[in-house]
């Protein structure tokens, strides 16, 4: 076998991508403190076609250098926004038929691997701090909440791996679909 060189991949330029049919699916950030999660959680945005983040409360934005430096250019090609309130964003994306799901760790929360995506259905992906999580007047909006199992000793996983896990998942399941 042969690594492929980056030009032999067949990526999307800033300006197809930006014209492409997006993953129905939207994230909001909720407080992230680390500009290197936000990075990250762009270039995975980037990779599955996501429609848009939204950016709230202490969340930093774009442009700033330890965004760049893990989004690598992601922070041009994908939508995003600032809002300083992601309770108000999330009960705004609800008003527009987007599913509200918090990845949490909560009573009644639905086991990733076991949730059904529809393929008539647009969600928004809420992630929490990376110390307190979700905060819980978001989670209180949620139409459901979605958690990662684990089987190890700690209780969390990074949220940008918590992203790219779930984003994955959603992305996978909702192609299946289509």
């Amino acid at each position: 076998m042969r690594k492929l060189k980056n030009e032999e991949l067949g990526r999307l330029d800033v300006a197809a991508f930006k014209k492409a049919d997006k993953t129905p699916l939207v994230l909001v950030l909720d407080n992230i403190r680390s500009l290197n999660n936000i990075g990250s959680v762009f270039r995975t945005a980037d990779a599955f076609l996501i429609e848009k983040i939204y950016l709230c409360g202490i969340t930093a934005t774009p442009p700033h250098k330890d965004i760049r430096k893990t989004a690598l250019g992601a922070t041009e090609s994908v939508a995003w926004e600032y809002h300083g309130s992601s309770l108000e964003i999330v009960n705004r994306l609800k008003d527009q038929g987007y599913r509200a799901m918090a990845v949490e760790q909560a009573e009644r929360a639905v086991m990733l691997n076991d949730f059904k995506a529809a393929s008539s259905a647009k969600y928004a992906l809420i992630f929490g701090n990376e110390v307190k999580g979700v905060s819980q007047e978001v989670v209180d909006v949620c139409d459901k909440v979605i958690e990662i199992p684990q089987s190890g000793t700690k209780h969390s996983l990074n949220i940008a791996v918590s992203v790219g896990v779930v984003v994955w998942d959603f992305w996978s399941k909702l192609k299946r679909l289509t």
